[in-house]
């Protein structure tokens, strides 16, 4: 027999859990797919998405004396592409929840901290490149992973080879 009392208590907890989408942003043509499909899922199921641009640190390292000058004109870069993909998220819907962080440092360490920071993050959502090289050294690199050395959230890859309608069917 069902208790209606813990039923209704799981409702509740269900409905005020809102998970995060965490999508990584950077200048790559596949990158849309992965903001079409966490904005789409969000839209459809509720929920924010994480929109995260890392700064490559390593870049700046090469160039002493010309460091800040580059700093800042990646951060500038970094702020671009998220107002880009802010507004692709606009179109997709009104009521889809984003929040932007930018980071330096190295991608996969700062995709990383920054879900061991917001317990909110659930999925991490990544797309495919569609050159011959390979699908990507994010994708390679967390696909690659399991066990320990993995973060403890699902990770949504999505072919960059989806058409924006092809991605919305599976949201």
């Amino acid at each position: 027999m069902v208790d209606p009392a813990r039923g209704a208590g799981l409702r509740d907890i269900e409905n005020e859990y809102k998970r995060k989408f965490l999508v990584v942003i950077d200048d790559t043509p596949e990158c849309d797919r992965a903001v079409t499909f966490a904005a789409h899922r969000v839209k459809r199921t509720g929920g924010t998405v994480v929109l995260l641009s890392v700064i490559d640190s390593a870049d700046f390292q090469q160039f002493l004396g010309v460091e800040e000058v580059m700093r800042a004109e990646a951060r500038e870069e970094a702020e671009r592409l998220l107002d880009v993909r802010i507004a692709r998220i606009a179109a997709i819907g009104g009521d889809v929840r984003t929040e932007t962080v930018i980071r330096e440092g190295d991608p996969l360490q700062e995709i990383e901290r920054l879900i061991a920071e917001d317990p909110g993050i659930a999925i991490l959502v990544l797309a495919a490149s569609t050159s011959n090289e390979g699908p990507g050294p994010l994708v390679t690199a967390f696909a690659s992973r399991s066990g320990g050395g993995a973060p403890p959230i699902l990770v949504t890859i999505v072919p960059g080879s989806m058409t924006d309608e092809q991605v919305i069917a599976v949201t």
